[in-house]
């Protein structure tokens, strides 16, 4: 997906539909840190939901919630994964590093959509087209 682009003879610089997609592609990715304060919950909640209600509104909130939603399936399957190799002692540095990458990447994601841009999750299981 291309990036967002301030329209033209504009005064404001970015015209109100623009901002409020930048807005929400960035709460995308933010909601899934929701997860960290409230684990019962997974950190694929906050995105599904801003995702269903949001999609329809902008091809960028569709976008950048399909790829955060991706990346917490991802995350929760690589999660799963690591879990069961704990038996033979690797998983815990695996565990220790999907941790952190579930921790720092979607702040990164959320920075790149603020500024309009389409962020791609590495190692993200395409779930969703």
């Amino acid at each position: 997906m291309s990036d967002l682009t301030p329209e033209t003879g504009s005064t404001s610089g970015l015209d109100k539909a623009e901002k409020d997609a930048r807005t929400w592609g960035m709460l995308c990715h933010l909601s899934a840190l929701a997860g960290l304060v409230a684990a019962s919950l997974g950190s694929w909640v906050g995105p599904l939901v801003i995702w269903l209600v949001k999609r329809n509104d902008h091809p960028f909130i569709d976008a950048q919630g399909k790829e955060s939603l991706n990346f917490q399936i991802s995350m929760f399957i690589y999660a799963v994964v690591s879990l069961i190799l704990c038996l033979v002692f690797i998983g815990f540095v695996l565990l220790g590093i999907i941790c952190l990458l579930d921790l720092i990447l979607p702040i990164i994601a959320a920075v790149q959509a603020s500024d309009g841009k389409s962020y791609r999750y590495p190692i993200t299981i395409r779930f969703l087209k």
